[in-house]
Protein backbone atom coordinates (compact mmCIF):
# COMPACT_ATOMS: atom_id res chain seq x y z
CA UNK A 1 0.00 0.00 0.00
CA UNK A 2 1.46 3.39 -0.99
CA UNK A 3 1.63 6.40 1.29
CA UNK A 4 -0.48 8.34 -1.17
CA UNK A 5 -3.19 5.71 -0.82
CA UNK A 6 -3.31 6.45 2.92
CA UNK A 7 -3.82 10.13 2.27
CA UNK A 8 -6.49 9.61 -0.35
CA UNK A 9 -8.30 7.21 1.95
CA UNK A 10 -8.07 9.75 4.78
CA UNK A 11 -9.43 12.57 2.60
CA UNK A 12 -6.28 14.44 3.52
CA UNK A 13 -5.59 15.56 -0.04
CA UNK A 14 -8.88 17.42 -0.23
CA UNK A 15 -7.55 20.69 1.11
CA UNK A 16 -6.16 19.38 4.39
CA UNK A 17 -4.78 22.23 6.50
CA UNK A 18 -3.04 19.69 8.73
CA UNK A 19 -0.75 18.20 6.12
CA UNK A 20 -0.70 21.22 3.86
CA UNK A 21 -1.31 19.21 0.67
CA UNK A 22 -3.65 19.81 -2.25
CA UNK A 23 -5.42 17.48 -4.64
CA UNK A 24 -2.67 18.18 -7.20
CA UNK A 25 0.15 16.93 -4.98
CA UNK A 26 3.13 15.14 -6.42
CA UNK A 27 3.07 11.40 -6.77
CA UNK A 28 4.64 9.71 -3.77
CA UNK A 29 7.45 7.25 -4.07
CA UNK A 30 6.44 3.67 -3.62
CA UNK A 31 7.90 2.04 -0.52
CA UNK A 32 10.79 -0.34 -1.02
CA UNK A 33 9.76 -3.96 -1.41
CA UNK A 34 11.41 -7.06 -0.11
CA UNK A 35 12.45 -5.47 3.20
CA UNK A 36 9.92 -7.47 5.22
CA UNK A 37 7.25 -10.06 4.58
CA UNK A 38 4.05 -8.56 3.26
CA UNK A 39 1.04 -8.49 5.56
CA UNK A 40 -1.85 -10.79 4.70
CA UNK A 41 -4.67 -8.88 3.04
CA UNK A 42 -6.89 -9.08 6.14
CA UNK A 43 -4.14 -7.51 8.26
CA UNK A 44 -3.23 -4.66 5.92
CA UNK A 45 -3.08 -1.11 7.21
CA UNK A 46 -6.41 0.70 6.86
CA UNK A 47 -6.51 4.45 6.12
CA UNK A 48 -7.05 6.69 9.15
CA UNK A 49 -8.78 10.03 9.41
CA UNK A 50 -6.05 12.60 10.20
CA UNK A 51 -6.70 14.73 13.26
CA UNK A 52 -7.14 18.44 12.62
CA UNK A 53 -4.46 19.57 15.04
CA UNK A 54 -5.25 23.25 15.48
CA UNK A 55 -5.09 24.76 18.93
CA UNK A 56 -8.33 26.66 18.32
CA UNK A 57 -10.11 23.29 18.16
CA UNK A 58 -9.51 22.80 21.89
CA UNK A 59 -12.92 22.93 23.53
CA UNK A 60 -11.71 22.25 27.07
CA UNK A 61 -8.66 21.39 29.14
CA UNK A 62 -9.14 19.15 32.16
CA UNK A 63 -6.88 18.18 35.04
CA UNK A 64 -7.35 15.06 37.13
CA UNK A 65 -5.56 14.14 40.35
CA UNK A 66 -5.14 10.37 40.25
CA UNK A 67 -5.56 8.92 43.78
CA UNK A 68 -2.41 6.79 44.03
CA UNK A 69 -1.52 4.52 46.96
CA UNK A 70 1.86 2.81 46.97
CA UNK A 71 0.38 -0.40 48.39
CA UNK A 72 -2.55 -0.39 45.99
CA UNK A 73 -6.26 0.45 46.44
CA UNK A 74 -7.85 0.42 49.87
CA UNK A 75 -10.55 -2.24 49.82
CA UNK A 76 -11.57 -3.34 53.30
CA UNK A 77 -14.42 -3.05 55.82
CA UNK A 78 -14.26 -1.21 59.12
CA UNK A 79 -16.73 -0.40 61.91
CA UNK A 80 -17.20 3.31 62.62
CA UNK A 81 -19.71 3.68 65.42
CA UNK A 82 -22.77 1.65 64.47
CA UNK A 83 -21.90 1.78 60.75
CA UNK A 84 -19.87 -0.62 58.65
CA UNK A 85 -17.76 1.34 56.18
CA UNK A 86 -16.45 -0.52 53.13
CA UNK A 87 -13.55 1.35 51.51
CA UNK A 88 -13.07 1.36 47.75
CA UNK A 89 -10.57 4.07 46.78
CA UNK A 90 -6.97 4.69 45.77
CA UNK A 91 -6.91 3.16 42.28
CA UNK A 92 -4.39 5.53 40.69
CA UNK A 93 -4.86 5.64 36.92
CA UNK A 94 -6.87 2.40 36.82
CA UNK A 95 -10.23 3.51 38.20
CA UNK A 96 -12.40 2.93 35.14
CA UNK A 97 -10.49 -0.14 34.03
CA UNK A 98 -10.70 -2.00 37.36
CA UNK A 99 -14.06 -0.62 38.45
CA UNK A 100 -16.23 -3.69 37.83
CA UNK A 101 -13.79 -6.08 39.46
CA UNK A 102 -13.46 -3.81 42.49
CA UNK A 103 -17.24 -3.43 42.65
CA UNK A 104 -17.58 -7.19 42.79
CA UNK A 105 -15.14 -7.38 45.74
CA UNK A 106 -16.71 -4.61 47.83
CA UNK A 107 -20.26 -5.81 47.09
CA UNK A 108 -19.46 -9.14 48.74
CA UNK A 109 -18.07 -7.29 51.77
CA UNK A 110 -21.08 -4.98 51.98
CA UNK A 111 -23.73 -7.70 51.60
CA UNK A 112 -22.05 -9.80 54.27
CA UNK A 113 -21.95 -6.83 56.63
CA UNK A 114 -25.60 -5.97 55.90
CA UNK A 115 -26.73 -9.32 57.38
CA UNK A 116 -29.89 -9.40 55.33
CA UNK A 117 -30.67 -5.68 55.33
CA UNK A 118 -31.27 -4.31 51.85
CA UNK A 119 -30.49 -0.61 52.30
CA UNK A 120 -26.88 0.24 51.43
CA UNK A 121 -25.30 3.65 50.85
CA UNK A 122 -22.67 4.44 48.24
CA UNK A 123 -20.67 7.63 48.62
CA UNK A 124 -19.28 9.01 45.36
CA UNK A 125 -20.64 9.01 41.81
CA UNK A 126 -17.46 8.55 39.82
CA UNK A 127 -16.26 5.37 38.11
CA UNK A 128 -16.01 3.34 41.32
CA UNK A 129 -19.24 4.65 42.82
CA UNK A 130 -21.43 4.03 39.78
CA UNK A 131 -20.18 0.49 39.23
CA UNK A 132 -20.37 -0.38 42.94
CA UNK A 133 -23.97 0.83 43.03
CA UNK A 134 -24.81 -1.26 39.95
CA UNK A 135 -23.33 -4.49 41.29
CA UNK A 136 -24.93 -3.94 44.70
CA UNK A 137 -28.32 -3.61 42.99
CA UNK A 138 -27.73 -6.83 41.08
CA UNK A 139 -26.99 -8.48 44.43
CA UNK A 140 -30.38 -7.38 45.74
CA UNK A 141 -29.51 -4.17 47.58
CA UNK A 142 -31.57 -1.00 47.59
CA UNK A 143 -28.97 1.66 46.89
CA UNK A 144 -28.77 5.36 47.61
CA UNK A 145 -25.81 7.19 46.06
CA UNK A 146 -24.67 10.24 48.00
CA UNK A 147 -22.37 12.53 46.04
CA UNK A 148 -21.12 16.08 46.00
CA UNK A 149 -20.69 15.93 42.20
CA UNK A 150 -21.95 13.86 39.32
CA UNK A 151 -20.75 13.46 35.74
CA UNK A 152 -19.50 15.45 33.94
CA UNK A 153 -18.03 17.17 37.02
CA UNK A 154 -16.43 14.18 38.73
CA UNK A 155 -12.70 13.61 38.40
CA UNK A 156 -13.49 10.29 36.71
CA UNK A 157 -15.06 12.21 33.84
CA UNK A 158 -11.63 13.62 32.98
CA UNK A 159 -10.06 10.22 32.28
CA UNK A 160 -8.36 9.29 29.01
CA UNK A 161 -10.85 6.47 28.49
CA UNK A 162 -8.38 3.66 27.82
CA UNK A 163 -8.23 0.13 29.20
CA UNK A 164 -5.23 0.55 31.53
CA UNK A 165 -5.84 -1.77 34.51
CA UNK A 166 -2.32 -1.49 35.96
CA UNK A 167 -1.68 2.21 35.34
CA UNK A 168 -0.15 3.62 38.54
CA UNK A 169 -1.93 0.95 40.55
CA UNK A 170 0.89 0.38 43.08
CA UNK A 171 4.65 0.41 43.61
CA UNK A 172 6.40 -2.90 43.13
CA UNK A 173 8.39 -2.25 46.30
CA UNK A 174 5.29 -1.57 48.43
CA UNK A 175 2.56 -3.95 47.24
CA UNK A 176 1.83 -7.05 49.29
CA UNK A 177 2.80 -10.58 48.23
CA UNK A 178 -0.76 -11.45 47.16
CA UNK A 179 -1.59 -8.13 45.50
CA UNK A 180 -0.75 -9.22 41.95
CA UNK A 181 -3.06 -12.23 42.22
CA UNK A 182 -5.94 -10.09 43.55
CA UNK A 183 -5.30 -7.49 40.87
CA UNK A 184 -5.45 -10.13 38.15
CA UNK A 185 -8.78 -11.41 39.43
CA UNK A 186 -10.26 -7.89 39.47
CA UNK A 187 -8.88 -7.10 36.02
CA UNK A 188 -10.36 -10.25 34.50
CA UNK A 189 -13.73 -9.60 36.15
CA UNK A 190 -13.77 -6.03 34.84
CA UNK A 191 -12.79 -7.13 31.36
CA UNK A 192 -15.65 -9.62 31.23
CA UNK A 193 -18.20 -7.01 32.36
CA UNK A 194 -17.01 -4.56 29.73
CA UNK A 195 -17.61 -7.02 26.92
CA UNK A 196 -21.33 -6.95 27.76
CA UNK A 197 -21.48 -3.29 26.68
CA UNK A 198 -20.19 -3.95 23.16
CA UNK A 199 -22.74 -3.22 20.46
CA UNK A 200 -25.09 -1.33 22.77
CA UNK A 201 -26.60 2.02 21.68
CA UNK A 202 -24.20 4.96 21.81
CA UNK A 203 -21.10 2.72 21.78
CA UNK A 204 -20.14 3.39 25.42
CA UNK A 205 -17.42 0.75 25.11
CA UNK A 206 -15.64 -0.18 21.88
CA UNK A 207 -12.44 -1.69 20.60
CA UNK A 208 -10.19 0.62 18.58
CA UNK A 209 -6.79 0.32 16.94
CA UNK A 210 -3.75 1.91 18.57
CA UNK A 211 -0.44 2.77 16.92
CA UNK A 212 2.85 3.24 18.75
CA UNK A 213 5.48 5.16 16.79
CA UNK A 214 9.16 5.44 17.67
CA UNK A 215 12.59 5.86 16.16
CA UNK A 216 14.98 4.57 18.83
CA UNK A 217 16.04 0.94 18.98
CA UNK A 218 14.01 -1.24 21.34
CA UNK A 219 12.51 -4.68 21.45
CA UNK A 220 8.88 -5.27 20.43
CA UNK A 221 6.63 -4.68 23.43
CA UNK A 222 9.40 -3.00 25.43
CA UNK A 223 8.28 0.15 27.23
CA UNK A 224 9.51 3.42 25.79
CA UNK A 225 12.24 4.86 27.97
CA UNK A 226 11.54 8.33 29.31
CA UNK A 227 14.09 11.04 28.60
CA UNK A 228 13.75 11.93 32.29
CA UNK A 229 15.09 9.40 34.85
CA UNK A 230 12.18 7.71 36.64
CA UNK A 231 12.11 7.66 40.44
CA UNK A 232 9.17 5.46 41.35
CA UNK A 233 8.92 1.74 40.60
CA UNK A 234 5.32 1.63 39.41
CA UNK A 235 4.07 -1.93 39.13
CA UNK A 236 3.38 -3.21 35.62
CA UNK A 237 1.22 -6.30 35.82
CA UNK A 238 -0.30 -6.51 32.35
CA UNK A 239 1.69 -9.62 31.45
CA UNK A 240 -0.61 -11.54 33.81
CA UNK A 241 -3.61 -10.82 31.54
CA UNK A 242 -1.80 -10.80 28.19
CA UNK A 243 -4.19 -13.46 26.90
CA UNK A 244 -7.11 -11.00 27.02
CA UNK A 245 -5.92 -8.56 24.37
CA UNK A 246 -4.21 -8.78 20.97
CA UNK A 247 -0.43 -8.75 20.99
CA UNK A 248 1.36 -5.68 19.69
CA UNK A 249 2.41 -6.22 16.07
CA UNK A 250 5.38 -4.41 14.57
CA UNK A 251 4.37 -3.37 11.06
CA UNK A 252 6.66 -4.10 8.09
CA UNK A 253 8.62 -1.08 6.80
CA UNK A 254 6.66 0.82 4.16
CA UNK A 255 3.32 -0.74 5.08
CA UNK A 256 2.02 2.44 6.74
CA UNK A 257 2.42 6.14 5.96
CA UNK A 258 4.01 6.90 9.32
CA UNK A 259 7.53 8.34 9.10
CA UNK A 260 9.07 6.72 12.18
CA UNK A 261 11.50 3.84 11.98
CA UNK A 262 9.16 1.60 13.94
CA UNK A 263 5.36 1.33 13.93
CA UNK A 264 3.48 -1.11 16.13
CA UNK A 265 -0.26 -1.76 16.07
CA UNK A 266 -2.65 -3.35 18.50
CA UNK A 267 -6.31 -3.05 19.51
CA UNK A 268 -7.58 -1.95 22.89
CA UNK A 269 -10.80 -0.97 24.64
CA UNK A 270 -11.94 2.65 24.67
CA UNK A 271 -14.47 4.16 27.05
CA UNK A 272 -16.62 6.96 25.68
CA UNK A 273 -16.92 8.30 29.20
CA UNK A 274 -19.64 10.91 28.62
CA UNK A 275 -22.19 8.44 27.27
CA UNK A 276 -20.97 5.59 29.45
CA UNK A 277 -21.46 7.61 32.67
CA UNK A 278 -24.96 8.61 31.60
CA UNK A 279 -25.85 5.00 30.85
CA UNK A 280 -24.61 3.79 34.25
CA UNK A 281 -26.53 6.57 35.99
CA UNK A 282 -29.71 5.79 34.06
CA UNK A 283 -29.38 2.07 34.79
CA UNK A 284 -29.08 2.75 38.52
CA UNK A 285 -32.19 4.95 38.46
CA UNK A 286 -34.17 2.43 36.40
CA UNK A 287 -33.28 -0.26 38.94
CA UNK A 288 -34.79 1.85 41.73
CA UNK A 289 -31.66 3.61 42.94
CA UNK A 290 -31.62 7.15 44.29
CA UNK A 291 -29.08 9.96 43.97
CA UNK A 292 -28.79 12.49 46.80
CA UNK A 293 -26.62 15.61 46.63
CA UNK A 294 -24.49 15.49 49.76
CA UNK A 295 -21.01 16.51 50.85
CA UNK A 296 -19.16 14.79 53.70
CA UNK A 297 -16.36 16.48 55.64
CA UNK A 298 -15.41 13.70 58.06
CA UNK A 299 -16.38 10.09 58.86
CA UNK A 300 -18.49 11.44 61.73
CA UNK A 301 -20.92 12.76 59.11
CA UNK A 302 -21.82 9.15 58.25
CA UNK A 303 -23.76 8.90 61.51
CA UNK A 304 -26.61 10.90 60.00
CA UNK A 305 -27.21 8.40 57.20
CA UNK A 306 -30.07 5.93 57.65
CA UNK A 307 -28.10 3.07 56.06
CA UNK A 308 -25.97 0.87 58.32
CA UNK A 309 -23.57 -0.18 55.55
CA UNK A 310 -21.72 2.45 53.56
CA UNK A 311 -19.48 1.83 50.54
CA UNK A 312 -17.04 4.72 50.18
CA UNK A 313 -15.88 5.44 46.61
CA UNK A 314 -14.53 8.97 47.04
CA UNK A 315 -11.31 8.75 45.00
CA UNK A 316 -8.84 11.53 45.65
CA UNK A 317 -11.38 13.17 47.98
CA UNK A 318 -10.64 10.32 50.43
CA UNK A 319 -7.35 11.99 51.32
CA UNK A 320 -9.13 14.88 53.03
CA UNK A 321 -12.23 12.95 54.12
CA UNK A 322 -10.24 10.34 56.07
CA UNK A 323 -7.07 12.35 56.58
CA UNK A 324 -5.38 9.57 54.61
CA UNK A 325 -1.84 10.58 53.76
CA UNK A 326 -1.26 7.28 51.98
CA UNK A 327 -3.00 8.86 48.97
CA UNK A 328 -0.59 10.74 46.73
CA UNK A 329 -1.99 12.89 43.92
CA UNK A 330 -0.54 12.26 40.47
CA UNK A 331 -1.58 15.15 38.27
CA UNK A 332 -2.64 14.50 34.69
CA UNK A 333 -3.86 16.98 32.09
CA UNK A 334 -5.86 16.45 28.91
CA UNK A 335 -6.55 18.84 26.06
CA UNK A 336 -9.81 17.92 24.35
CA UNK A 337 -10.20 18.55 20.63
CA UNK A 338 -13.52 18.56 18.80
CA UNK A 339 -14.40 14.98 17.75
CA UNK A 340 -14.21 14.06 14.07
CA UNK A 341 -16.42 11.76 12.10
CA UNK A 342 -14.73 8.42 11.53
CA UNK A 343 -11.79 9.11 13.85
CA UNK A 344 -11.74 6.35 16.47
CA UNK A 345 -8.15 5.25 17.04
CA UNK A 346 -5.11 6.07 19.14
CA UNK A 347 -1.52 7.18 18.57
CA UNK A 348 1.42 7.17 20.96
CA UNK A 349 4.34 9.26 19.78
CA UNK A 350 7.14 11.21 21.47
CA UNK A 351 5.39 11.60 24.83
CA UNK A 352 1.94 12.26 23.35
CA UNK A 353 -0.95 9.88 23.92
CA UNK A 354 -3.74 10.72 21.49
CA UNK A 355 -7.02 8.85 21.64
CA UNK A 356 -9.79 9.83 19.25
CA UNK A 357 -13.07 9.06 20.98
CA UNK A 358 -16.64 9.78 19.97
CA UNK A 359 -16.98 12.30 22.81
CA UNK A 360 -13.74 14.15 22.11
CA UNK A 361 -10.15 13.71 20.95
CA UNK A 362 -7.94 13.16 23.98
CA UNK A 363 -4.50 14.76 23.80
CA UNK A 364 -2.48 13.80 26.88
CA UNK A 365 1.11 14.99 26.77
CA UNK A 366 3.72 13.75 29.23
CA UNK A 367 7.38 14.69 28.96
CA UNK A 368 8.21 13.29 32.40
CA UNK A 369 7.01 9.72 32.01
CA UNK A 370 5.03 8.06 34.78
CA UNK A 371 6.57 10.29 37.43
CA UNK A 372 5.08 13.40 35.87
CA UNK A 373 2.60 15.09 38.18
CA UNK A 374 3.76 13.20 41.27
CA UNK A 375 2.42 14.85 44.44
CA UNK A 376 1.20 17.86 42.44
CA UNK A 377 -2.14 19.15 43.76
CA UNK A 378 -2.51 21.90 41.15
CA UNK A 379 -5.75 21.40 39.22
CA UNK A 380 -5.46 24.59 37.16
CA UNK A 381 -5.22 23.90 33.40
CA UNK A 382 -1.90 24.75 31.71
CA UNK A 383 -2.81 26.00 28.22
CA UNK A 384 0.79 26.35 27.05
CA UNK A 385 1.59 22.75 27.96
CA UNK A 386 -1.58 21.56 26.23
CA UNK A 387 -0.53 23.32 23.04
CA UNK A 388 2.92 21.70 23.25
CA UNK A 389 1.22 18.31 23.08
CA UNK A 390 -0.86 19.30 20.08
CA UNK A 391 2.28 20.56 18.35
CA UNK A 392 3.86 17.12 18.80
CA UNK A 393 1.16 15.64 16.57
CA UNK A 394 1.55 18.51 14.11
CA UNK A 395 5.28 17.73 13.97
CA UNK A 396 4.50 14.08 13.21
CA UNK A 397 2.27 15.16 10.34
CA UNK A 398 5.06 17.43 9.03
CA UNK A 399 7.38 14.43 8.97
CA UNK A 400 4.73 12.47 7.09
CA UNK A 401 4.41 15.25 4.54
CA UNK A 402 8.17 15.38 4.06
CA UNK A 403 8.25 11.61 3.56
CA UNK A 404 5.66 11.96 0.80
CA UNK A 405 7.87 14.17 -1.34
CA UNK A 406 9.78 12.44 -4.17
Amino acid sequence: MSRRQFLYGSAALAGSSVLGLSGCGKTAKSPAVGLAPALPFYDAYQPLVPIRVHTDRIFRITVCLRPFRAQGPRMEAEKIGDKTVVYNYGHGGSGWSLSWGCADVVTKMAMEAAQGAREIAVIGAGALGLTAATILQRAGAKVTVYAKERAPYTRSSRATGSWTPSSRIALSSAMGPDFATKWESMARTSFAYYQSFLGTPGAPIEWTDRYSLWDEERKPGERRASSVPQIHDFAHLDDRIADLVPKQEVMPPGSTPFPTKYVARTSSMSFNVAGYSRQLTSDILLAGGTFVDREFHSPQDFASLPEKVIVVCTGYGSRALFNDDSIVPVRGQIAWLIPQEGAQYGLNYNGLNMLARRDGIVMQYSKGGEDEGWNDTNEAPDRAYAEQGINVLAELYSRMQAKMKP
